[in-house]
């Protein structure tokens, strides 16, 4: 279970509860969002190999599932496209085919504006932290409470912007080259995709809802929420992907969420 920005596993705790009499669920902290930890910025290339070295601790015999959100997404199905022997199946939460030409075409010149304009302020934020952590870490804590985020604002800092200074600058490598998400969940991997109908702009194209509709082992389903749908809307948001992960033939082998 892989969280994003500006989230740590706590992310998770409703999730767990309701799909831990079923399942194993794993947690961790993507890099630098511990800030007890300090600055830990990753590369493309750093965070698969840690998924892989996790994956392989948790479950060495059998693929594993991925759920994922936001930056979670991103990173996850890089993972799943480049180690595809140890995923099972995917549940995105709000992030879909974020690097397809459907997606990038069908946004409107006011969506492309927003989606720069946030990402770009939190990516000056990353560069600021080392010099003024303060003003850093009050944008990026302005930023996250303006886009709806309810987080304790100390759980949140500058050091969890290196994505958007990978993104907008190119830093630790950049993310030119990610696999195209198309390819992965649905044409290679059975997947659950749930967003949020209630944004300024998705993360998705409708193109591949319908795409996903027409994939077996595949679905897509909005709900009434925000980015935020596992805490917006919990009980909806449990009861779908818990719904969905046991709906598995009865004779196959569960993967490990």
């Amino acid at each position: 279970m892989v969280h994003g920005w500006p989230d740590t596993p706590a992310l998770w705790d409703a999730t767990v509860a309701e799909l831990a009499p079923h399942f194993r669920c794993v947690r961790f902290h993507l890099p630098g969002f511990d800030l007890v930890k300090g600055v830990r910025p990753a590369s493309l290339d750093e965070l698969s190999t840690l998924m892989r070295r996790i994956a392989d601790a948790v479950s060495p015999e059998q693929p594993v599932t991925l759920v994922l959100h936001d930056w979670g997404c991103a990173f996850g199905y890089e993972f799943a496209a480049r180690h595809r022997e140890r995923v099972a199946r995917v549940v995105g939460v709000d992030i879909g085919d974020h690097n397809s030409r459907d997606y990038l075409g069908g946004l409107t010149l006011r969506e492309k504006l927003m989606i720069a304009g946030y990402q770009l302020w939190l990516a000056v934020a990353w560069k600021l932290g080392p010099h003024l952590p303060g003003l850093a870490n009050r944008m990026t804590r302005w930023m996250a409470r303006t886009i709806g985020c309810r987080n304790d604002p100390q759980l949140i800092g500058w050091e969890m912007n290196y994505p958007y200074a990978m993104g907008w600058f190119k830093a630790y490598g950049g993310l030119h080259g990610m696999a195209p998400v198309r390819k992965l969940m649905g044409e290679s991997l059975p997947g659950l995709f749930i967003y949020g109908r209630r944004k300024p702009f998705m993360f998705h194209s409708d193109a591949w809802v319908r795409h996903l509709g027409r994939q077996p082992g595949c679905a897509a389903r909005g709900l009434e929420a925000g980015h935020w749908l596992m805490k917006q809307k919990p009980a909806e948001f449990n009861d779908l992907v818990k719904s969905w992960l046991l709906g598995e033939p009865a004779d196959q082998p569960r993967p490990k969420a």
